[in-house]
């Protein structure tokens, strides 16, 4: 993710920062209720015990004491050691699954700062700052975040190489690869653009005149799916299933959009031409359109007009066409493409 754009907030204006309250929970029988301790192994977990009371899930817990900064999502109600852990409750969003497994990130970058003789108190927790991406009005881009954890990181979410994370807060195993070879490139063949894509060109709308919202503003980028802002504005709106290529700033950063969006006018939205784009098809091509970077740069733009004349090399079936099938088996046959 470009970083450059993100501000720092202080954990108190984010967070309700508390302890859990429950009484003698270890000397209760043992239970179905997770009992989160000051470990940084097993989501936090160092039992499971019986209570009256818990904290509703979709929270984080953080380690003040032992394993200091260790943050967790909890997907599940639980109970946590009063000495050890401070409960983060999401002060004006809903902490979701991919929210929270963002936030225990930056949360855990802070573990240098904390020791044996420094503890991370809730003094020094209110007061602790955490960077995040922020919309056009510097508020923080939970729904930004949301997208860039659920589409973007979904391989990397574990710790474990055979599990990944389902976007549910659950682990699930990790598929099996069957990928294809790409090694018979004498089966490729070039196409101009303009005969697999009808090009559009996008409209140009300043900072001043966005008002925030949750359509996704797709702007000259490399990071974030090329989303720049979420807005409200509703003119110039295209459908999903398209991809978005820039030709200016950050040129050939191609981008699969699934939902509809609005579009600078540095970019150049592709709608698929005579054939159906599947998420599948759409990663195999944007891949194929970033080796193009190489090509331009600021004083070289790939304008639309010379987009159309471009040329893309692409697999092809036994009467010369592209083989669609074969791009969309390819990427479904990658580690992870089922949870695409």
């Amino acid at each position: 993710m470009n970083t450059s754009y993100w501000k720092p907030f202080k954990y108190q204006d984010l967070f309700h920062i508390y302890t859990f309250k429950g009484d003698n929970i270890l000397n209760s029988q043992e239970g179905g209720i997770p009992y989160v301790s000051s470990s940084e192994e097993n989501n936090g977990v160092s039992t499971f015990v019986e209570s009256q009371t818990w904290i509703d899930a979709n929270k984080i817990t953080v380690a003040r004491n032992g394993s200091i900064c260790s943050a967790f999502y909890q997907s599940k109600d639980f109970c946590a050691s009063p000495d050890d852990i401070r409960i983060f409750e999401l002060k004006e969003h809903d902490l979701t699954p991919a929210i929270g497994i963002f936030l225990c990130t930056l949360i855990e970058k802070e573990k240098y700062r904390y020791a044996y003789g420094r503890k991370f108190g809730t003094k020094r927790m209110l007061n602790q700052t955490i960077k995040l991406p922020v919309t056009a009005k510097g508020k923080p881009d939970w729904n930004g975040i949301e997208d860039f954890v659920s589409q973007q990181l979904v391989p990397l979410l574990s710790k474990h190489a055979q599990k990944v994370w389902n976007g549910n807060g659950n682990f699930i195993p990790k598929a099996k690869a069957t990928t294809l070879s790409l090694s018979d490139s004498h089966q490729w063949k070039y196409f101009y653009y303009k005969d697999v894509f009808d090009i559009v060109k996008g409209k140009r709308l300043t900072k001043d005149a966005m008002t925030e919202g949750r359509i996704p503003f797709i702007g000259a980028t490399d990071a974030n799916n090329g989303i720049t802002a979420r807005i409200s504005n509703d003119e110039n709106i295209h459908q999903g299933n398209v991809i978005t290529v820039s030709y200016n700033g950050s040129i050939a950063e191609a981008f699969y959009q699934q939902k509809p969006f609005v579009a600078s006018d540095d970019i150049n939205i592709l709608y698929p031409k005579g054939f159906e784009l599947t998420p599948y098809i759409a990663i195999f091509l944007c891949t194929l359109i970033k080796r193009e970077k190489y090509r331009y740069n600021y004083g070289r733009k790939w304008h639309s007009d010379k987009m159309k004349f471009s040329r893309i090399k692409l697999p092809v079936t036994t009467t010369g066409q592209p083989d669609w099938s074969y791009m969309e088996n390819y990427i479904k046959g990658l580690p992870y493409s089922s949870y695409l």
